[in-house]
């Protein structure tokens, strides 16, 4: 196995275009060390990312925050603009494993792993993120839902890597946030999982939402419908009977030893209503 640790994006992309063979980006490592050591994935090439200066940083500019692919979730939680602005992103960011696997692993890392349970990725859609993907034909944007496509499937071509996660800017008077349901306390795979993100107008009234679902298909899903429910409302008790219906109908679960698919569907509206709730408080809804 070869490995290569470059300093500059360009040098990053040229090595992963010219591999022979498997060839994996390596940025906290909390997935791919383990896959490797469990025999899942054996590469010819391993582009340790961390020594790539832009890709450690955290921006925050007029159009919103820019998190480097190689930063940690750990760093995310004690970065006080992030937290204000976007707390429900940096929440679900928070829940990725122990506080050791916190100090390595990263969200982009954790989109491109693409697990339909991933913790971070319903709330980057529900935020409207996007990743900044770099690769031999230049720089592209890709909304964050887009980017897997099934489990543990990407859509990133030959020699891309994610260079950072694009947050856009807090709109007044919103709010976001993100629920899962665990068979523990902590540190366990989301059965299910919900993401919403919302803006006020005038008296309370929702203006534009976005609502995610994480584990209910074979990847996260934006559930436009269900914030249609909400859209125009105060979040009364039948604009959430609504968003929670929407929420049922929008999942596609399968039945394994850790759910069914009725418990899938039911627990699904549960967490994103009580998102949506979450997120209205944040807002300043009353």
């Amino acid at each position: 196995m070869q490995y290569e640790a470059p300093e500059t994006t360009k040098a990053a992309v040229g090595l992963l275009a010219k591999a022979k063979g498997s060839a994996y980006v390596l940025a906290g490592g909390s997935d791919l060390l383990v896959r490797m050591k469990g025999g899942f994935v054996e590469p010819d090439l391993v582009v340790d990312i961390k020594r790539i200066k832009a890709m450690r940083e955290i921006k925050k500019t007029a159009s919103g925050f820019t998190i480097g692919a190689a930063v940690s979730c750990a760093e995310m939680n004690e970065h006080k603009a992030l937290i204000k602005a976007w707390p429900g992103v940096v929440e679900a960011a928070g829940l990725i494993g122990s506080k050791q696997v916190q100090s390595r692993c990263t969200v982009a890392g954790n989109l491109c792993n693409s697990s339909p349970a991933a913790d971070s990725v319903p709330a980057l859609v529900a935020a409207g993120a996007k990743a900044v993907i770099q690769g031999p034909k230049g720089k592209r944007k890709v909304a964050v839902e887009d980017v897997p496509v099934g489990p543990g499937k990407n859509s990133l071509k030959k020699g891309e890597l994610i260079e950072a996660i694009e947050l856009p800017a807090r709109k007044p008077k919103s709010g976001d946030a993100y629920l899962r349901f665990i068979p523990r306390t902590e540190m366990d795979i989301a059965v299910v999982s919900a993401g919403v993100s919302l803006t006020l107008g005038d008296k309370g009234v929702i203006k534009d939402a976005r609502v995610s679902l994480g584990a209910v298909a074979p990847t996260v899903l934006l559930v436009k419908a269900a914030a249609k429910a909400i859209i125009g409302t105060k979040l009364d008790a039948a604009a959430l009977e609504k968003l929670g219906q929407a929420a049922s109908a929008a999942c596609k679960p399968i039945d394994d030893k850790r759910g069914t698919i009725e418990f899938r569907t039911k627990v699904a509206a549960v967490l994103a209503k009580r998102a949506a709730q979450a997120a209205y408080k944040r807002a300043g809804g009353k």
